[in-house]
């Protein structure tokens, strides 16, 4: 395929400056990834579920760890230092699991589409297929939480061509599937503007424990190390964190003490503007003009 030319090539230096409300130089956003994997889920040509054969009752069991105790525990180090989440939502734990939306719903989290399961790929689907998946989540999270989502992050970070275009047909804001830079940025659909907010793989759990291997203080010094240069570099124009999660992972009892740490940290540092994903679309939309 050609550059499908999503959005234009800004440098890093001499841009136009972002300013975050009460003049802080950073906005940082924590994105727990709420999630539902089936333990035996359709075979897909391009990609197994699970590396065992199925049903893969080790790898399902460990995952649904995060949703009987991880989430809640991570979830209390959020309120604790008055972190909101903005979830990346597997639309599906709403029947599985409704207790946990109702949770994050009553901690006054804002919620956006992970699909529907994160054993379900997007590789190869058609647009209906597709438009049905973006359907199912503005409809269902709507009827879970009352709220209409506004952002999207594609299940298993799977995605077809059609993608940001149908997304923003159906009136979404914005995407976190693209990871090519530390602010907001404009991105050009055939359905309108789409707003792309920094989300992050470098500093994800995931990544974090399961490709780099980090212990849970090295994951804590990474999250602060990352905080500390943005927030640096955010006083020439506004820059944007994101800690992205998954209760399963940070929520063991081994990583939650170093975590609390890295949370207590932002919160007292004072630069920070601790806030949702929508509202730092909708701070930086007022800031840019489209």
């Amino acid at each position: 395929m050609d550059d499908p030319r999503l959005y234009a090539y800004l440098p890093y230096r001499n841009r136009p400056k972002l300013v975050w409300p009460g003049n802080r130089p950073i906005a940082v956003w924590v994105a727990p990834n709420l999630e539902y994997y089936e333990i035996d889920p359709p075979a897909h040509p391009k990609r197994k579920s699970w590396p065992r054969p199925h049903p893969d009752v080790v790898g399902f069991s460990h995952r649904d760890y995060g949703n009987r105790v991880g989430h809640w525990r991570m979830a209390d180090a959020m309120s604790e230092f008055g972190f909101p989440g903005s979830v990346s939502l597997s639309v599906a734990l709403c029947n599985h699991h409704p207790e946990i939306v109702a949770d994050g719903a009553a901690r006054g989290w804002e919620f956006f589409s992970h699909g529907i399961y994160n054993t379900r790929y997007a590789y190869d689907m058609s647009v209906d297929q597709e438009r049905a998946i973006i359907r199912d989540s503005l409809e269902t999270v709507r009827a879970s939480t009352g709220q209409t989502i506004r952002g999207w992050l594609a299940p298993a970070l799977t995605h077809t061509v059609n993608t940001l275009d149908l997304i923003a047909e159906a009136g979404l804001d914005y995407t976190c599937d693209l990871y090519h830079d530390d602010q907001p940025t404009p991105i050009a659909t055939k359905n309108g503007l789409l707003t792309a907010i920094p989300y992050s793989l470098e500093v994800n759990d995931h990544y974090g424990f399961f490709v780099y291997n980090m212990s849970p203080r090295d994951y804590a010094d990474t999250l602060i190390r990352q905080y500390e240069r943005l927030a640096a570099e955010g006083e020439t124009s506004g820059t944007v964190m994101c800690i992205p999660l998954h209760a399963y992972l940070i929520g063991q009892p081994h990583r939650i003490g170093p975590f609390r740490e890295v949370l207590r940290h932002i919160a007292n540092d004072g630069r920070a503007w601790i806030a949702r994903a929508g509202e730092i679309v909708d701070a930086y939309r007022a800031q840019v003009p489209a």
